[in-house]
């Protein structure tokens, strides 16, 4: 089961998580978004556990826990709702000439 962990500080690292939720279980992929322009933490991850009742206990036993100073929001990660794609749009606008000052 595929979960959903929220409200990270910027300062929790993909280790911090594994360690936590191991307390509950056997993790298979704990994955921290990162921002890729940044590099930086976005605040979230997902954390991959195979046997859903561990993944379960885990969300009973993690959501709200504190972690860096930040209470997690922990709960089964849904799948991303498909949004429409924006129509249209800015276009590049061409080449622009300046030839200069005319007198």
């Amino acid at each position: 089961m595929k979960m959903y962990v929220g409200n990270l500080s910027f300062e929790s690292t993909e280790n911090d998580l594994q360690d936590l939720f191991e307390q509950h279980g056997t993790v298979n992929e704990v994955h921290l978004m990162m921002d890729r322009f940044t590099g930086k933490s976005r605040g979230f991850a997902f954390v991959t556990m195979n046997d859903s009742a561990q993944a379960n206990a885990a969300v009973a036993a993690l959501n709200g826990h504190e972690l860096n100073g930040r209470a997690l929001t922990v709960n089964e990660a849904r799948p991303r709702e498909e949004r429409p794609r924006p129509q249209g749009g800015g276009g590049g606008g061409g080449k622009r000439h300046f030839a200069g000052f005319r007198r």
